[in-house]
């Protein structure tokens, strides 16, 4: 009897500290493009680039007991190609045509600034978290120049630890509303039409 005692205490315990342990998360998020956009190009050839102008892969931590194991990223390769579809997308919906070169064709160079997840330092549960991305546009036509800085953010309140789906969702909806927020820019669109 007191060896099932001990197990089921032993067992209780295991239990309990695994709710403070978080393991860390690799996210691939899904950014979309939330709103529709108005047309104001007639076709032209605009290059898009996209870079990742991030110090690191790492948005934060998920906090926790352990913080420094609760690690969250998202690697440049996966992002990027993800990005660039959605920047050339957003560029058709403008009324232009994406192109990787064209000779004298306005640019339009789109930097991944900032993405972070921060989470309360203190406490052994995660009861919230802050995610924010943020964007930078530069967009050349001739000699004429245009930059932009463009930011969302999303706090969300769990009853316990969100998993990888739910964070990876959390992360694509705060890109996707930064990048719509991009393209929503009057005068983007305005110096690469003229």
């Amino acid at each position: 009897m007191p060896h099932r005692l001990l197990f089921g205490l032993i067992a209780v315990t295991s239990l309990t500290l695994a709710g403070c342990v978080l393991s860390p998360q690799q996210l691939s998020p899904q950014p979309k493009l939330s709103t529709p956009l108005i047309a104001v190009g007639q076709g032209q050839p605009v290059v898009v680039r996209v870079v990742d102008g991030r110090p690191s892969p790492l948005l934060g931590t998920r906090g926790g007991l352990y913080p420094e194991t609760s690690n969250l990223s998202v690697s440049s390769a996966d992002l990027l190609p993800k990005l660039q579809t959605q920047a050339n997308a957003a560029v058709r919906l403008l009324g232009f045509t994406p192109t990787p070169n064209a000779y004298n064709a306005p640019q339009l160079t789109l930097t991944l600034a900032e993405l972070k997840y921060q989470s309360p330092k203190k406490g052994l549960y995660v009861t919230k978290a802050t995610i924010s991305a943020t964007f930078r546009a530069d967009v050349q036509n001739a000699t004429r120049r245009y930059s932009g800085r463009y930011g969302a953010s999303l706090e969300q309140s769990f009853g316990m630890a969100p998993n990888q789906q739910t964070n990876t969702k959390l992360v694509s909806d705060v890109l996707g509303d930064a990048l719509t927020r991009t393209f929503k820019d009057p005068a983007i669109g305005k110096l690469l039409a003229e």
